[in-house]
């Protein structure tokens, strides 16, 4: 089946979505590992309060695919240039990760554990209550005592794992090097917005969504990556072809 033929039966489910409002826009696409591609646009990036046309070029907050497109591969270049081993503890990048507590249980967390989500660190916390200044939030995250849970997705896990890329690479996260159609610091004219927030006061557009990513500067380990319809499809057909990484 081509990637059109795929493509198709999810048209009328969009169009039926955006024309009754319950949607603003939306943008399909799919690839094959062949390199086939099908794209199609609906609906608007706006509607609060302008009307902006969606394009196929519009960049969208792709909120958790920040763990998968960005730091995932990330990590494992770094692994790949021997700079680090999957089963390494973080402190081999974070030497200072609850450096007041040498037994504690964050020092042996290694990358696979938190890669894949296998850690005792919680969902999620709401660090942007607790001030908006990037470095005392880091600071925050590497020493906070951490409460004890069973093994789950945890935005915590990979907001380690971006602190440790940005340790290891000795720059900020927003100046990694990205494949055209991926952005940490996309043109907010050209973004799709994503909701009124009621703690900012302003529709979001081009700034990312998610309020921890947002107090740590824009872009943290677990969000903040924009991309492009065709900037998603061009990562997900090097995971196909498996080409992500150099």
């Amino acid at each position: 089946m081509s990637a059109h033929d795929i493509l198709a039966a999810a048209r009328d489910p969009v169009a039926e979505a955006v024309g009754t409002g319950r949607i603003a826009g939306a943008a399909l696409g799919v690839t094959t590992a062949s390199g086939d591609r099908a794209v199609h646009v609906a609906g608007h990036a706006q509607i609060d309060p302008i009307e902006v046309p969606l394009l196929r070029s519009t960049w969208f907050d792709l909120a958790s695919l920040t763990k998968v497109l960005f730091t995932t591969p990330a990590i494992l270049r770094l692994v790949a240039d021997g700079r680090i081993a999957l089963d390494d503890s973080l402190t081999a990048a974070i030497p200072d990760l609850r450096q007041y507590d040498p037994s504690a249980p964050e020092r042996r967390l290694t990358f696979r554990q938190c890669l894949s989500h296998q850690t005792h660190l919680p969902a999620v916390e709401p660090l942007y209550t607790y001030g908006q200044d990037p470095a005392t939030l880091r600071a925050f995250i590497l020493q906070r005592v951490w409460p004890a849970g069973p093994p789950c997705y945890s935005d915590i896990n990979f907001m380690l794992l971006g602190i440790a890329v940005e340790r290891l690479t000795g720059r900020p996260l927003g100046d990694e090097p990205l494949a055209p159609g991926l952005s940490l610091r996309p043109d907010p004219a050209q973004c799709a917005a994503t909701e009124r927030c009621t703690w900012r006061g302003r529709v979001l557009r081009g700034e990312v969504h998610d309020e921890n990513a947002f107090a740590l500067g824009g872009a943290a380990g677990h969000a903040g990556l924009f991309g492009t319809i065709d900037g998603v499809l061009d990562a997900a057909l090097c995971l196909l072809q498996g080409t992500a990484l150099p």
